[in-house]
């Protein structure tokens, strides 16, 4: 009797290991690590130390002092930049040339010169102490909408860019069923 309860020790044991060790190598294999979860909540507060950019390339000593709102509407631009270079890497893999217009030559110039030589004016303004602190808060204040107008003005454009893509795909999938449509038996 001992026997069979001993063996059943060694097989619950053995199972249970190897349950263990399937289950982490499942995880792993997945990319999973068992234990962490990662929650980023979108609502809390943005810090410098929290931003990351995927396309964009900003002086983080030029954004401290930015407010949230402007933080996150620049990770938004981000995520659009991102969303667009990916569609022209992926027409790249297809042997595709990418046609460049006006549109998006200017897009490019205003993301990737101009937006970070407005970011670095506007950090310039905001630490500048002058004796006329009403008259500096004024200006301020103006360079501040301005700044926003021109977030506004880079993403709109980014949106009107993807969504001319978009239409572009959609249309080309109509015209392939309208092909096949045409031809069918």
């Amino acid at each position: 009797m001992s026997i069979l309860i001993g063996i059943g020790v060694v097989t619950m044991v053995t199972t249970v290991y190897l349950g263990k060790k399937g289950w982490q190598a499942l995880h792993k294999a997945v990319g999973i690590t068992p234990g962490v979860l990662t929650y980023q909540d979108y609502n809390a507060p943005l810090t410098l130390s929290t931003v990351s950019w995927q396309q964009l390339h900003l002086n983080k000593k030029h954004l401290k002092n930015l407010p949230e709102q402007q933080l996150r509407q620049l990770q938004r631009i981000d995520e659009k930049v991102h969303s667009y270079q990916t569609y022209q890497k992926e027409l790249e893999t297809q042997n595709k040339k990418p046609v460049v217009t006006e549109q998006q030559f200017i897009l490019h110039k205003m993301l990737y010169t101009r937006l970070p030589e407005m970011l670095a004016s506007y950090h310039q303004l905001a630490n500048i102490h002058t004796s006329a602190q009403n008259v500096t808060n004024g200006k301020k204040a103006e360079a501040s909408a301005l700044l926003q107008k021109i977030l506004d003005n880079i993403e709109q454009r980014l949106d009107r860019l993807l969504e001319q893509i978009e239409t572009q795909q959609l249309q080309a999938l109509r015209v392939m069923n309208h092909y096949i449509d045409s031809h069918d038996d």
